[in-house]
């Protein structure tokens, strides 16, 4: 691993460029190379144009693309142009796009070709350059000019912000988390107490680099360590996964548990199930472990690190894992440590459990309950981030008065020193591929419905499901036409006088009809509630189902709705562990997709 000598990143291109030289560095799967010393000169040249554009140390440029190795030196170009970047996932709608780039200050956008058209709404006076060339796309050229002699790159210090993470891009709920180089650059030196990379190693990336877990652990570590990172040119379906693992055959990879429960759960499961001899006690475990022998060879057979981070792993599948001897690693962060907080390599993994504190960070459980010993997990370390961008009172809100940061998740520690995760005692939830949604974030805009007076989301079986009290004139609206049906029902009964038995039948029919028109009624009115919320939202945080909720809300004195009052949560928290079930509630009528 490279020494670094101010402990910023804006000198990693230069310092690997000269250790690991003509060595790969980053390159699409199946497409061209760029090695060491290219990476450091395309870096330079984006930093040299920046500079000559105007830009000036501290301030923001945002870069909306795909993984690609243009991302990465892009990236690392802002940093040592002194300026701070503004990554945004690529998954966010225009709107939220255009409120994170407001709301940073962002002078200059880097973006690709493809997701150029979600900057339509951007003001005129916002530079936009394309990710591939460095250039603005008004301007012509392959690249931009190379950096000459006489360019002056300003000094970068540890402590100085290097990127400003979104993790929502709603205006009034935008939380912009500012990381430091140093708070970067410390948690990847302290991974080193999990795994060590080599300049042999092939990383093959999944993760949207976005993402402070991809891009501290999957990124910035093999760049020190002189390791070569592939990356897809699509989202790692199984087919395009499956050949790249065989092209790569990557000896480390990050991912979020989504991928391994597929596999495990469409393929291995069924496989041992089915097979009579898996009944045995005695040869289970021989099976189970040419299985994992198995699944290694469907990775390319050469891994020695699979990390999975970002959700909650399921404990089947881990168990699995274990017996099967693959060698899986558990990590628990969040962005706002830069990610890692605690962790432990393949060797070391211990069933539930996220392992022990990284090296250099401090945990504690604050208010621990006497007979379990759980409360909520605090930190303190080089790697907490300085605070949400231009919200001093959500940063007060999430630092103790003695300086420990409130992780807002629950756990406990044991006599081992191994960190295990109990629940969330935020709002936060994690969709299964491990971005951020906030229910808030949602409600805000289902309440902005001309039929719904509130709204609470919450995680079940199918997903993302939105309760929604209506308007009592949407309600008293619904109940009229079903009267009205029942009324009709109830003058063709007076005017029968005989054939009862035929009367009965004709009664019967109209309010079966009045009963059914108001059901479909019902269901339109949600199913358009559904369609008109998710046309503004991300497609991870998208709803799968909109229930009728009977009756107002239960709320505290200051007119919060009580969450844990329904819903039920899945099993997890942010990493690893299991939620408790919350009190369900159910609604009369409900409409959406599974």
């Amino acid at each position: 691993m490279i020494t670094l000598k101010r402990f910023t990143l804006a000198e990693v291109p230069e310092l690997s460029a000269k250790q690991f030289a003509s060595r790969p560095a980053l390159s699409m799967v199946g497409g061209s190379v760029f090695t060491y010393q290219d990476f450091e000169r395309e870096s330079r040249s984006i930093a040299e144009s920046l500079i000559h554009a105007g830009v000036k140390k501290g301030d923001r440029v945002a870069l909306l693309a795909e993984n690609s190795p243009h991302w990465v030196m892009t990236y690392f170009g802002i940093a040592r142009a002194g300026g701070i970047v503004v990554p945004i996932l690529t998954d966010f709608i225009p709107a939220q796009i255009c409120n994170i780039i407001d709301h940073s200050g962002a002078c200059i956008v880097f973006v690709s070709e493809k997701l150029r058209a979600k900057l339509s709404d951007l003001p005129k006076d916002i530079e936009v350059r394309n990710v591939k060339t460095g250039r603005p796309f008004e301007e012509p050229g392959a690249s931009p000019e190379r950096a000459s002699a006489k360019t002056s790159f300003p000094e970068v210090e540890a402590d100085d912000l290097a990127m400003i993470v979104y993790t929502s891009g709603t205006t009034g709920l935008s939380k912009g988390v500012m990381l430091t180089h140093r708070n970067i650059l410390s948690n990847a030196t302290a991974c080193k107490s999990i795994i060590v990379l080599r300049r042999t190693d092939r990383l093959l990336s999944i993760l949207p680099l976005a993402h402070a877990y991809e891009f501290t652990i999957g990124t910035v570590i093999a760049l020190l360590s002189g390791s070569h990172i592939h990356y897809l040119d699509r989202p790692p379906a199984a087919s395009v996964l499956i050949p790249a693992l065989q092209a790569v055959r990557p000896t480390i990879m990050l991912s979020v548990p989504l991928v391994i429960e597929k596999i495990y759960r469409s393929s291995i499961k069924p496989t041992l199930d089915g097979m009579k001899l898996y009944k045995s006690p005695i040869l289970r475990p021989l099976i189970i472990r040419f299985a994992g022998m198995k699944l290694m060879k469907t990775f390319g057979g050469k891994l020695r690190f699979f990390g999975v981070g970002g959700a909650p792993l399921a404990a089947d599948v881990e168990e699995f894992l274990k017996k099967a001897h693959f060698p899986y690693a558990i990590g628990y962060g969040l962005t706002e440590t830069a990610p890692l907080l605690a962790g432990c390599g393949p060797r070391t993994t211990h069933l539930r459990s996220t392992g022990p504190a990284l090296k250099g960070v401090q945990l504690r459980i604050a208010d621990p309950r006497p007979d379990t010993g759980e409360g909520e997990i605090q930190a303190k370390g080089p790697n907490i981030f300085k605070g949400y961008w231009k919200d001093e009172a959500r940063t007060r809100e999430v630092f103790t008065d003695d300086g420990w940061f409130r992780t807002g998740d629950l756990g406990y520690i044991d006599e081992k020193g191994r960190l295990f995760i109990r629940g969330r005692s935020k709002t936060m939830i994690l969709s299964a591929s491990g971005e951020n949604i906030y229910p808030e974030e949602i409600e805000s805009i289902i309440n902005q419905s001309p039929e719904v007076a509130e709204s609470l989301v919450v995680e079940d079986e199918s997903g993302l499901t939105a309760l929604v009290y209506l308007k009592s004139e949407v309600l008293e609206n619904l109940e009229a036409r079903l009267q009205d049906g029942l009324d009709a029902a109830g003058a063709l009964s007076a005017r029968v006088s005989q054939a009862i038995s035929s009367a009965e039948k004709s009664v019967a029919g109209t309010v079966s009809h009045a009963v059914v028109d108001v059901e479909k009624a019902v269901e339109h009115l949600l199913e358009n509630i559904r369609k008109e919320a998710n046309s503004k939202l991300a497609a991870f945080s998208r709803i799968q189902n909109v229930k009728i909720h009977r009756e107002p809300f239960e709320k505290t004195p200051t007119q919060k709705i009580k969450r844990f009052l329904y819903g039920k949560k899945k099993e997890g928290s942010r990493e690893q562990g299991a939620a408790g079930d919350n009190h369900a509630s159910s609604g009369i009528h409900q409409a959406g997709k599974s």
